[in-house]
């Protein structure tokens, strides 16, 4: 599988949001604008709490 969509919630303002858990940019909270993820090369380095993880088929 070539990776999967995670849910992680911001732990500044509690915001859900969907990203990509292979990202290749750095992802920011939509609201508040805390970092969720910087890229590692493999996995992203996730900052926050991963609620929902989203298979692709």
């Amino acid at each position: 599988m070539a990776g999967s969509f995670v849910t992680v919630a911001c732990p500044d303002c509690e915001n859900e949001q969907t990203l990509f858990e292979k990202a290749s940019s750095e992802v920011s909270c939509a609201v508040c604008g805390h970092t969720l993820a910087r890229p590692t090369g493999g996995k992203a380095a996730i900052e926050g709490e991963v609620t929902d993880v989203v298979e692709a088929r």
